[in-house]
């Protein structure tokens, strides 16, 4: 029932937040004026807000951007030696991030996927964690909203020069209106529930035994709550948010789950305010809802019926769940951050059981649409409600349209570039791993289902963005270091050009009045086919994968 309590709680604050936050959020990109502190960044960075860029140009901004971010951050842990308070972590603090980690840990950062083959409070100083990754947390989810609103106006415009927006515009309102407001406020109330806010290396403790210990600080607060909202997940202590001084109590880790859900619900009021028809935002609510709650309820059924005698004598999976949260706690925050691309654990998924393993593992496998990432999410169920409309059209032999806008072979083909590339990523790389035993050796840590298991959901956080792993694998050698980049680098910006190009195509159609044939996209009709559409791709895809591991895990 405590369980039960906490999800009604949930729901209630994103019920409550999704009026207010979206309509926000909408004016934020549609306001004609532009504030004293965005003036300045526009003189400072030569731009001109009030010209419109074509989705080429704006493209190119977003890879610009990211491609400068992921140098700097590299620059950042190679020099740490030379920064402030980039040493007295650990062990290791004052060391040069290795070149191949560097290199992870950039992009993973700048690709909102927050990957992490590192222990943070002994490799990374406080500089590195404040200027290098908290500021990514930041603009990469900028970008991510940037990018999902740009699509939103394809759909809305008239047929013109298929102008987009500006990119510079888009993110900046992002970070200065949205973002760094709301991580500001959050800030506050999650050091108000316990978690740690200091420039401390750390505390030295006594142990039972007489031993002196060290236990490490950091200013957890103001990266916990962008990590969160950002939907990015790269914790500043290695336990990630089942640390204490992460997430302390029962009442932190409900925050902690409202902060990653509340911009992507909210998103989808704002797509129905821009389209001019709330009821569309709320179908999109209503599937990334109903796929929340599924899987939601399938693991946490998972977690309670347990298949090994240990298990079912403890009255649940409660192996590497932390007491304070439970196995009610633990699930619902593995399926948010899941289904958001956060990838913050707050419970290790590689002791979860073979089908609650799976069923994460098969959330992100989704395409993380239930909601999704911040901006990742709402333009990934777009492409997906593209892609439903397409085979409505085809069933009843009529041109699909999507909000005015018909659907051509340029749309289709985007869609389809956008959907298929994080399954080939996932799978080409798997079966790369699984074939280089050489190159790869150590990398599972345990042998078979549950140790492909592992491999699979790695490639599924770097293809996804995810950033949350499976425990046992050792990830630290140079050809996962290299390949997870790679994964993350194409599957964050081959989507992003596709769904750009498509809203530039979209851009330039004229708007066409429904017809008698035209299928209704505000209705239970819709809904029932778009999540029956997210659903069947996902297990046409990935189901041969997933019968070699979590399901096969699972029946034995």
């Amino acid at each position: 029932m405590a369980g039960v309590a906490q999800v009604a709680v949930l729901l209630a604050l994103l019920a409550a937040s999704w009026k207010p936050l979206g309509d926000r959020m909408a004016r934020v990109y549609t306001d004609t004026r532009h504030g004293r502190a965005e003036r300045v960044i526009y003189r400072l960075c030569r731009v001109d807000p009030g010209s419109g860029q074509r989705w080429t140009t704006y493209a190119a901004g977003v890879l610009g951007l990211s491609l400068v971010s992921v140098l700097l951050l590299y620059l950042f842990q190679r020099l740490q030696p030379v920064l402030p308070l980039g040493f007295g972590r650990g062990t290791d603090g004052s060391a040069t991030v290795a070149p191949a980690m560097a290199f992870n840990t950039a992009v993973s950062f700048t690709t909102n996927t927050n990957w992490q083959s590192y222990v943070p409070e002994q490799v990374l100083g406080h500089t590195v964690a404040m200027l290098g990754l908290t500021v990514q947390n930041v603009l990469s989810a900028a970008v991510g909203m940037a990018v999902a609103i740009a699509l939103v106006r394809g759909f809305t415009a008239t047929g013109g020069d298929g102008r987009i927006g500006n990119v510079w515009v888009d993110v900046t309102r992002g970070t200065v209106r949205i973002l760094l407001p709301l991580a500001a406020v959050a800030a506050v109330v999650l050091v108000a529930t316990g978690v740690v806010q200091s420039l401390r290396s750390g505390i030295e403790v006594t142990g039972p035994d007489g031993s002196v210990h060290t236990v490490p600080l950091a200013p957890a607060a103001s990266q916990e709550e962008v990590k969160l909202l950002g939907t990015n997940g790269g914790g500043i202590f290695n336990a990630n948010s089942a640390h204490p001084f992460e997430n302390p109590t029962p009442l932190s880790d409900l925050i902690e789950i409202y902060l990653m859900l509340v911009i992507p619900v909210a998103l989808t009021r704002t797509f129905g305010v821009l389209v001019g028809r709330v009821r569309e935002g709320v179908v999109l609510l209503a599937v990334a809802t109903g796929l929340w709650l599924l899987f939601l309820g399938a693991a946490w059924f998972a977690e309670l019926h347990p298949n090994g005698p240990a298990a079912l004598a403890a009255g649940g999976a409660l192996e590497g769940k932390e007491t304070r949260f439970g196995i009610a706690g633990s699930v619902l925050f593995a399926v948010s951050t899941t289904g958001t691309s956060t990838g913050a654990v707050n419970a290790m998924h590689d002791s979860m059981t073979g089908a609650g393993g799976g069923i994460v593992l098969l959330n992100m496998l989704l395409g993380e649409v239930a909601p999704g990432g911040v901006g990742a999410g709402l333009y990934g169920i777009l492409v997906m409600a593209v892609v439903a409309v397409f085979i409505a059209g085809q069933m009843v032999g009529r041109t699909p349209e999507y909000l005015g806008k018909k659907l051509g072979r340029r749309e289709i083909t985007c869609a389809a570039v956008s959907v298929l590339v994080m399954p080939a990523l996932v799978l080409i790389g798997t079966g790369l791993t699984v074939a280089l035993p050489a190159v790869t050796a150590g990398a599972p840590g345990d042998a078979g289902p549950h140790g492909f298991t592992e491999l699979l959901y790695a490639w599924a956080s770097a293809a996804n963005n995810n950033g949350s792993a499976f425990a046992g694998l050792t990830a630290t050698g140079d050809f996962m270091q290299a390949g997870l980049g790679v994964a993350m680098l194409l599957g964050r910006f081959l989507p992003i050009l596709a769904v750009l190009c498509l809203a530039g195509s979209l851009a330039v159609r004229q708007r066409v009045p429904a017809g008698a044939g035209t299928l209704p996209t505000d209705g239970p009709l819709f809904c029932g086919l778009l999540g029956g559409t997210v659903l069947l791709v996902s297990a046409l895809t990935f189901l041969p994968a997933l019968a070699l591991g979590p399901i096969a895990e699972a029946l034995s």
